[in-house]
């Protein structure tokens, strides 16, 4: 169940720890077992997903844990919608499973790699003017507390613990199970082309709020942009829907030669050469066809990511949103930097979960990335921050940023009353780490 001694690094690579212990208890009680111990010897333990936070959020300094063995549904009831998951199942597999059960996720991000658990503690989220996060799909969830006993958390018991956990940074306790409210599975048919930068900007309320699902990447040093419009179908015997999926070839021809192959190559060479940046940029720009077709919503929600990189993702409202877009367009513009990675920008709808990035406004997501150990990240990222945070920013909490509790505290109106549920959850900081003392103790 535990291996000591182990080296550990997150997805992209940014964040690594050596000489930890790893455990994977196979049952919950056995977990209930390691916390009680370690709490008893004065140890820190950090529950971990899959590592794809960019962020220091799950380092451990003491024991690692992960919920690998704890995973697969529990419950579902195909008449409400009801589905009460393990906390380490992966999206990827909690998508396969709803989907043989006639059901599907309201709405995902692009990347299914996730656990459950981790992908709530970071208030993941997808697009959609009309749609929240993944934390608005939360109908409960049961914390293993630092003492070794589950609490279960519903609208009826322990509601206000269940408000703030839907979000909970991993702070509170481990999320052992959840409950989430899914509904008949769906279909997308997706749209995607090319387009200017200026006109999408300017349209930018026509597109988010005329399709159900919109986003779209803009290519810095080029004036193009790649748009997504993705349209919910009805699927049903009565529905009139047809699947009209990519081909096996074209889907490996666009999501893993092009996306993955070419783009990971072109960004390799951009590093070697940096002065290829600008041009290879313009090259990938027109690289990608546009392209139609209608499959599963999780299908076309998410999609592959091999190429590695970090990233920076501030929530700024809706209003704000092209405001601060053209900001950053304009300090590229005027910079010697070369960024060789797209910036994505999605929308979201308000919502009531006091640590999510969207809670109480309409939201509109900027999102930079670079390749891992990019000469131009400080600065980029930087001057980004400054600039999303001129609009009252919320950074994502697994994705880069240098924001600790004092300012959280101004962007976050509830941040003090999660703080004083960790404190009586959690009181010794069990589930703590410096990374996590640093954004919720002033």
């Amino acid at each position: 169940m535990t291996d000591t001694s182990v080296a550990w690094s997150n997805w992209a690579g940014n964040q690594r720890a050596a000489g930890i212990e790893v455990a994977v208890p196979p049952t919950e009680s056995e977990l209930a077992e390691l916390v009680c111990t370690a709490a008893a010897a004065g140890r820190r333990i950090r529950p971990i997903g899959s590592g794809h936070s960019f962020t220091p959020i799950g380092m451990p300094e003491d024991i690692q844990v992960r919920l690998d063995r704890l995973t697969g549904i529990v419950r579902a009831d195909g008449e409400t919608g009801l589905v009460t998951v393990r906390g380490g199942t992966l999206l990827s597999d909690l998508n396969r499973a709803l989907d043989a059960l006639g059901l599907g996720m309201t709405n995902l991000g692009d990347i299914e790699q996730q656990t459950i658990a981790g992908a709530l503690a970071t208030s993941t989220h997808g697009t959609g003017a009309r749609f929240g996060g993944l934390a608005t799909q939360v109908r409960g969830l049961e914390l293993l507390l630092a003492d070794g006993s589950t609490l279960v958390c519903t609208p009826e018991q322990n509601a206000d613990v269940l408000d703030l956990a839907r979000v909970g940074l991993g702070a509170l306790g481990i999320v052992t199970k959840v409950t989430l409210q899914t509904e008949p599975r769906f279909a997308l048919s997706a749209r995607e082309g090319s387009g200017e930068l200026r006109e999408v900007m300017a349209a930018y309320d026509d597109h988010a709020d005329g399709t159900d699902h919109f986003e779209f990447y803009w290519f810095p040093h080029t004036s193009k942009v790649l748009t997504k419009h993705n349209t919910r179908r009805p699927l049903g015997p009565r529905a009139g829907t047809e699947l009209a999926p990519l081909s096996r070839v074209r889907s490996w021809w666009d999501d893993e030669f092009l996306s993955n192959t070419v783009f990971g190559a072109t960004v390799a060479l951009g590093r070697r050469a940096p002065r290829l940046v600008r041009p290879l940029a313009r090259v990938a720009a027109s690289a990608l066809p546009p392209r139609e077709f209608t499959d599963i919503s999780s299908r076309v929600f998410t999609s592959p990511r091999r190429v590695r990189f970090v990233e920076m993702e501030y929530a700024v409202p809706r209003a704000a949103g092209m405001d601060v877009l053209r900001e950053l367009v304009a300090a590229v513009e005027r910079s010697d930097w070369r960024i060789a990675i797209p910036v994505e920008v999605r929308v979201a709808a308000g919502d009531d979960v006091p640590l999510s990035t969207a809670y109480g406004r309409d939201t509109v997501y900027i999102a930079i990335h670079t390749p891992p150990g990019a000469p131009d990240q400080p600065a980029y990222f930087t001057t980004f921050e400054r600039i999303a945070g001129d609009a009252g920013g919320r950074p994502h909490w697994g994705k880069l940023h240098s924001l600790d509790a004092t300012v959280l505290g101004e962007r976050y109106p509830r941040l003090a009353e999660f703080v004083a549920l960790r404190d009586r959850l959690d009181p010794h900081h069990l589930f703590s780490n410096a990374h996590l003392d640093r954004l919720l103790d002033a």
